[in-house]
């Protein structure tokens, strides 16, 4: 089958039904069952980039493959197969789009948590303990420096908005969002899931610092790892290698182009946002395929 060598920014799927457009993804509504499309889209606070990343979708879909064939013993998941050929023949006709960038996924109802780990002291968690030395309602000891390690992991959920910001929340506010059976289940299976991938990835040479898992309930009332899992837009990855609390690591996610909005762009976050020299694009794209090879032992091809 040949493949388009060009980066996906669009999808369009003109006899598909769109179900949701998302930052990255594209899902169409396939009844019982949805096709995700990692698009190579790339948003940064929230905005999403002119440029895209090539590749990007391809690496995100395999990565989460990976993981969530890892992580079944701990909790099923609604991925149902990523070979084309066992989607609807109404998706083959795309194939050359969707080829090694899709997903057929089982249908769910998702819960409207999102379901952060922390395992170290960044981003929004670093700012909050500054201000109040609690990160989600949670007592931290005091002193701790940015990039430290937390004395464990802590679950720190946040509302999934459909626009905007998503907020912090502590785990009350999380039980009566979601019931307290299912925000205690969703507590329980996230720290596992970060504890066990913590432990596979260090053993090669990558550090957990934090992680955002999403849950659904299917037709039959079971509860489904969903959406993406433990890839670079979801999660913090660092070198362990050149770890230090106090010093920013090398990281395997997008903190590169973070970095390069806030520190050379002159972008305010206001604006539409900067054109992305080619440089930053490469290096942004490198990030991404150094987490795949890393996380899976195996190297991209395309």
């Amino acid at each position: 089958m040949k493949q388009s060598l060009k980066p996906l920014y669009e999808t369009n799927f003109h006899n598909m039904i769109l179900f949701k457009k998302g930052k990255v993804r594209d899902i169409y509504n396939l009844n019982t069952h949805l096709l995700f499309v990692a698009t190579d889209r790339i948003s940064a606070f929230d905005v999403i980039m002119s440029e895209p990343i090539p590749n990007k979708g391809k690496i995100l879909t395999r990565i989460s493959k990976y993981w969530f064939e890892k992580t079944e013993h701990i909790v099923p998941n609604h991925l149902e197969s990523t070979d084309i050929y066992d989607y609807p023949l109404i998706c083959r006709q795309y194939a050359n789009d969707i080829v090694n960038r899709s997903m057929f996924v089982k249908r769910t109802e998702p819960i409207m948590l999102e379901c952060i780990v922390r395992g170290y002291l960044v981003g929004s968690g670093w700012k909050e303990y500054q201000s109040t030395n609690k990160i989600c309602g949670i007592d931290l000891p005091k002193g701790l420096k940015e990039y430290s390690k937390l004395p464990s992991p802590i679950f720190t959920p946040s509302t999934k908005a459909e626009e905007g910001h998503d907020e912090n929340i502590d785990f009350q506010k999380a039980t009566e969002i979601v019931g307290e059976e299912t925000a205690t289940k969703l507590k329980e299976y996230s720290l596992q899931l970060f504890n066990f991938a913590s432990e596979h990835l260090l053993s090669k040479g990558i550090i957990l610092a934090d992680t955002k898992f999403e849950f659904g309930i299917d037709r039959d009332n079971n509860l489904l790892l969903i959406d993406e899992v433990l890839t670079p837009d979801s999660s913090r990855f660092w070198s362990s290698a050149d770890y230090a609390a106090g010093g920013s690591p090398k990281s395997f996610d997008k903190q590169y182009l973070r970095d390069w909005l806030t520190s050379q762009s002159g972008w305010d976050r206001q604006s539409p946002p900067p054109e992305l020299p080619p440089e930053v694009v490469e290096h942004t794209r490198q990030r991404y395929i150094d987490a795949y090879q890393l996380v899976t032992g195996l190297v991209f091809s395309g």
